[in-house]
């Protein structure tokens, strides 16, 4: 099992420390829903070191990131990041990931934690087709890299005193490289996984204790708390954002999983899978990707079956929770999309029961 760079302060904090994809990371500290709160109403700081971070230099690297992946690169320009998936050439997804821009022929690529050995391998054999050199135009550096996410509305505020450069009014979706807390050469990105603001600092791991202890310091006045997973994906799930491994996987096409929008068609963005997906796109999918929240009182699970009035099963939840910010329980789930309208009644099986809810649209949580 990995450790983190931030391993040692999780223990000292009395974290629930659980395995989770190959690392040993922090779940809670305080309690979920108290957590989930504090990233909601002020600042919480999450350990994503376990991420994967792959880089593609050279010549050929927008030509490589363009094929390997379903959204259209050549929009970025340098500082903008890019929500994207990787087509896994039967139509479904090897992994969602971010992709950063800092020039035509330097992309960062930031995967899943769970994933990080299946997607290097998939790039490996992907980058036989462009003559790449391993270890020279594109890098694992996974290992080397450790990373906070620093999230709620007041982050970046907090964040602004260990900066000279500008950073309480980035955009979203943009990054810069500055001197952060003393230390060059720092990414700082304002991506975010909770819809509550802020950003993501990545770090060599030779300089993570000290970073984390400024951070501490910085957002002291603002309440600042270390949050663990469990509170991650809470946040994540009332925003409707994906979780792979849950709502999409190898079996799941963007187009069923509604990520039409990372999907793009245009002349310019030759990909994996264009083809498969769009006739997808054209000719319609057999299930849809929808979020829905409880009517009646019960809490969807992953698994759980979705049903029509009548007891029969028309789906399967993937993602479901009792939302800390809502009071209520939330859901995601793929439903035949004859029953997938937004504002239709659809019932989960829970403990045998048929319990009532109803399809909406995404985010359940709304600033």
């Amino acid at each position: 099992m990995k450790h983190t760079a931030f391993t040692g302060f999780h223990e000292a904090l009395g974290a629930k420390m659980v395995e989770f994809a190959g690392y040993y990371m922090p779940i809670q500290y305080e309690g979920l829903i108290k957590e989930h709160m504090t990233v909601r109403n002020s600042v919480g700081v999450f350990d994503v070191s376990h991420m994967g971070e792959v880089w593609v230099k050279g010549p050929k690297a927008f030509e490589f990131v363009q094929w390997v992946t379903s959204n259209d690169v050549s929009a970025l320009f340098d500082g903008k990041v890019q929500y994207s998936c990787f087509p896994n050439g039967k139509g479904g997804i090897v992994d969602d990931l971010l992709v950063y821009r800092f020039s035509e022929e330097k992309y960062l690529l930031v995967i899943n934690a769970a994933n990080i050995q299946k997607d290097w391998n998939w790039l490996v054999e992907q980058s036989k087709k462009f003559n790449m050199d391993i270890g020279k135009e594109l890098i694992n550096v996974s290992d080397d890299m450790a990373q906070l996410a620093v999230q709620g509305p007041l982050a970046l505020k907090a964040m602004q005193k260990l900066t000279d450069e500008p950073v309480e009014n980035m955009e979203y979706y943009t990054f810069k490289v500055l001197n952060f807390a003393g230390v060059d050469n720092i990414i700082f990105s304002t991506t975010g996984y909770t819809g509550s603001g802020g950003c993501e600092i990545y770090m060599p791991n030779n300089v993570a204790e000290s970073i984390w202890k400024a951070v501490f310091k910085a957002g002291e006045e603002f309440g600042i708390k270390p949050i663990g997973l469990g509170a991650r994906d809470t946040l994540r799930l009332e925003m409707g954002f994906c979780l792979y491994g849950n709502d999409i996987n190898d079996t799941t096409s963007p187009i069923e999983a509604g990520l039409g929008w990372i999907t793009k068609f245009n002349d310019q963005n030759d990909f994996i899978d264009k083809e498969i997906l769009l006739k997808q796109k054209e000719e319609g999918v057999a299930r849809r990707l929808r979020g829905f929240e409880m009517i009646d009182k019960g809490i969807p699970r992953q698994h759980y079956e979705i049903c029509d009035a009548n007891g029969n099963v028309i789906g399967e939840v993937t993602s479901g929770t009792m939302a800390p910010a809502l009071n209520k329980g939330i859901g995601m789930g793929y439903i035949q999309s004859a029953f997938a309208k937004f504002d239709s009644e659809i019932y989960i099986r829970i403990r045998n029961k048929l319990l009532k809810a109803k399809i909406v649209k995404l985010p359940f949580y709304k600033n």
